[in-house]
């Protein structure tokens, strides 16, 4: 019998039970590593679970895959391509990482300069990407930047121009600087939105705009051609994805808006969590134990989303950062060989902010008819300087939900009844730091590539976004003919 067989043998306990069968739950289940604790006790993953995920690891061969992500291997099969994102920490194949490091003191070396005011007085730093470009950077700054004074910084994606205009309201044209970060320097939202900025800084009365801009690019040769000077180009490898290349020189703001020691500090606990995940034992393995939780709830219970609430407004745009790294990850129905998928990969990865979120979707989860597993993350440490009880009624709020969703409530009236037996993970931070942070979101790659390595898919290729950006091309060259009447009616509706 296969370890699937053997998971799927596994018979359905209660959280209840499984805290009365096995007294070890906590020492088993509950992991500090990097400054963080991670809670799966209330989890089902029993004794039993866990050895049949160990031994399903085991025969999917994820540590020869795992072996191969750090060596620098193909392991992005249909695109012929490393994924490199730990080199840039300081973990991997060798030569990577003497690249990687190199291009970081090119950055570093280009913010001491302007530091020194080489590029003029600046004080703005306008930021604009899209995708990857743009979530990494603006989580980091929102969650660590908050009280630096050292520039403004705004990461613009949208190509709305309320967004633009936003951005720049408070900005002086001739003190900002343009950051434009575009793998390919191609993506056609990022390249309108940077031309619109030049123009704004134009109108301004800034004669040489091309003075004050940055780029953030794999593809330097066509920064150069866009008019970008080289000495101003700061280049990452091609083998770094976007939505993994915050540690490159895609994480610009965050190493300008909050200095170069904060980022080396960011790189540092990434490496932390890599190191913890290249050499700890299945068991105890964090990244491998959280998809072994999103495998048996997706695959095994039918779970189709899983949810996750930031107890900390430092941290209110992890959810939509993971949305990202998780569904344009592993949102694929085919294998690594071209073959369908024999069954779901990635669940829908939602959330929200507690205890916002309380007062508006945590109905569906006590009381709803889907099950929905939550993660919890929280920090000991508040980010204010106000009455403690604030911070203490935070906390409060956020280890209640776990134990109301694994207690319940019976009672003879079914509307106030609360059925239970609902797994969550709690991972609290003793405080948001650069390290801390950087040990989090790696610990976050790190379990996007072990679903998917168990699964048999490729996380790291990302086709299903091209379509859409195809058609909405041929719209402006081609004309609609083509199209469904459905679309036609839009178009002509729109602009007549």
């Amino acid at each position: 019998m296969s370890a699937w067989d053997d998971i799927k043998a596994v018979p359905n306990t209660t959280l209840a039970e499984l805290f009365a069968a096995e007294p070890d739950r906590l020492d088993r289940l509950v992991i500090d590593e990097a400054g963080m604790r991670f809670d799966f006790s209330k989890t089902h993953l029993s004794s039993a679970l866990v050895e049949a995920f160990v031994k399903f690891a085991d025969e999917t061969g994820f540590a020869a895959q795992r072996k191969a992500l750090f060596a620098g291997e193909p392991v992005n099969n249909t695109e012929g391509r490393a994924a490199e994102h730990p080199a840039e920490r300081g973990e991997g194949n060798a030569e990577s990482v003497s690249r990687a490091k190199g291009f970081h003191a090119r950055t570093r070396a280009l913010i001491d300069a302007i530091e020194a005011e080489a590029l003029g007085p600046v004080r703005h730093v306008l930021h604009v990407g899209i995708g990857g470009s743009a979530l990494g950077p603006d989580l980091l700054m929102d969650a660590l930047g908050r009280e630096s004074d050292r520039y403004d910084v705004a990461i613009v994606s949208n190509i709305d121009g309320v967004a633009l205009e936003e951005a720049w309201a408070d900005f002086d044209p001739a003190a900002t600087l343009l950051v434009i970060a575009s793998k390919t320097f191609t993506t056609t939202e990022t390249m309108l939105n940077a031309a619109s900025v030049i123009n704004w800084m134009v109108e301004g009365g800034v004669a040489d705009p091309y003075g004050q801009i940055i780029a953030l690019t794999a593809a330097p040769d066509k920064a150069m051609e866009w008019g970008v000077d080289e000495t101003r180009i700061l280049p990452f490898s091609e083998s770094v994805g976007g939505r993994y290349s915050l540690w490159s020189s895609i994480g610009f703001p965050a190493a300008i808006g909050l200095g170069w020691e904060a980022f080396e500090q960011l790189l540092e606990g990434a490496a932390a969590m890599d190191r913890h995940f290249r050499l700890a034992e299945p068991a105890k393995n964090l990244p491998l134990l959280a998809a072994f939780v999103d495998l048996y709830y997706a695959r095994v219970r039918g779970a189709e989303t899983r949810a996750v609430f930031a107890y900390d407004e430092r941290l209110r745009l992890l959810p939509s950062y993971l949305q990202q790294l998780e569904m344009e990850s592993n949102g694929k129905s085919v294998t690594r060989d071209g073959q369908p998928l024999d069954g779901v990969s990635s669940p829908i990865t939602w959330g929200g902010v507690g205890t916002d979120a309380q007062h508006a979707v945590f109905q569906l989860l006590h009381q709803g008819t889907h099950l929905v597993p939550v993660e919890f993350l929280a920090s000991i440490e508040p980010g204010h300087a106000l009455d403690e009880a604030h911070h203490r009624t935070l906390l409060v709020n956020c280890f209640a939900q776990g134990a109301a969703l694994m207690a319940g409530k019976a009672s003879d009236d079914g509307a106030r009844s609360y059925p239970g037996d609902r797994p969550s993970t709690t991972i609290l931070l003793d405080r948001i730091d650069p390290a801390r942070l950087g040990a989090l979101l790696a610990f976050y790659e790190h379990r996007t590539f072990a679903v998917a390595a168990l699964i048999g898919i490729n996380p790291f290729d990302q086709f299903g976004v091209e379509l859409g950006k195809a058609i909405a091309k041929s719209i402006e060259t081609e004309g609609t003919d083509k199209f469904d009447a459905s679309t036609r009616a839009l178009i002509e509706k729109a602009f007549g």
